[in-house]
């Protein structure tokens, strides 16, 4: 075969057309939202992502796995060869089914664990179940958010909703790390999922931003910590990402990531390759590290 034979050339893609763009439908559903009746429907990378062994062997635990960025994570992770075990809220088994489809077809074990990761109990749950398949937990992967946009301001922000907010997106993350790191093995790493909101705050989410600003102190702090374990701790900062999340907490869909400097929304299969790279020996001098997957929006 010569140098010049380029039948199987991979050209590269326009950024901007690579994916669906807005306008898109409005869409209504109620919290946490499925993918079924999106409209565009959600790219995880079932028909694109290619493995090339860079997780042979590892032990993964992913919450927030049924849908998403969660589940292109899980379909990456099972690709690259790691076995995958993740969590959803009890209402999303269906939506579990097909990830846990899409791993087991990467020929990876899937565990597919029903909870509520706002109670200590249930994280605990989590990492002993973890622990109990697969022994050890190479890859922490802290993706599950909850957020609700309340356009009219603070004072539409009821206590409840503050509280989910704050336990699903920071007690979880802290309780699932706590438990886990004596079962990370030197080498391992934690993936936290942050957000563009932690550095540009939209009005209408100031909860869920302050929440996703903690997590990126949090991952700062705790990748210090643990230098000494030899556990790296990172988090990915997306900008808007069609899932779920979208039409189940958001009033107006129709231009939803038309603000983003590309012009759209991710599809969930542009995050999970900054998951792999992170979770991956190639990042083996990347810790404390914020990696922003925002569509064009510069962040420090």
């Amino acid at each position: 075969m010569s140098h010049h034979d380029d039948t199987r050339a991979n050209p590269p893609q326009d950024p901007t057309t690579a994916h669906p763009q807005p306008d898109f439908p409005q869409q209504d559903q109620e919290p946490p939202g499925w993918t079924g009746p999106m409209d565009p429907r959600p790219d995880h990378g079932e028909d694109s992502y290619e493995g090339s062994g860079l997780l042979r062997g590892r032990k993964a635990l992913v919450t927030g796995g049924d849908s998403g960025i969660g589940r292109a994570v899980a379909v990456a992770y099972a690709r690259e060869g790691a076995d995958v075990l993740f969590t959803h809220l009890p209402a999303e088994e269906d939506e579990a089914r097909e990830t846990v489809r899409l791993v087991e077809e990467a020929g990876r074990k899937a565990v597919a664990v029903p909870c509520d990761l706002q109670r200590e109990d249930e994280c605990r749950m989590v990492v002993d179940r973890a622990v109990r398949e697969f022994e050890r937990i190479d890859v922490l992967v802290n993706n599950a958010a909850y957020q609700m946009s309340q356009p009219d301001g603070i004072g539409a922000i009821s206590t409840e909703q503050f509280d989910r907010v704050v336990h699903t997106n920071l007690y979880a993350m802290f309780w699932l790390c706590k438990m886990a790191v004596p079962h990370i093995p030197r080498g391992g790493s934690i993936i936290n999922s942050t957000s563009v909101q932690a550095y540009k705050p939209s009005p209408h989410l100031l909860d869920y931003a302050m929440a996703k600003g903690g997590i990126v102190t949090f991952t700062q702090g705790l990748a210090q910590m643990l230098v000494d374990d030899g556990i790296r701790v990172n988090a990915v900062a997306p900008g808007p990402v069609w899932t779920p999340l979208i039409p189940a907490t958001l009033p107006d869909t129709t231009e939803f990531g038309k603000q983003a400097p590309l012009g759209r929304p991710a599809q969930p299969a542009e995050l999970a390759p900054s998951y792999v790279f992170l979770a991956s020996d190639q990042a083996s001098f990347i810790t404390a590290e914020i990696m922003n997957v925002t569509g064009g929006t510069p962040l420090p």
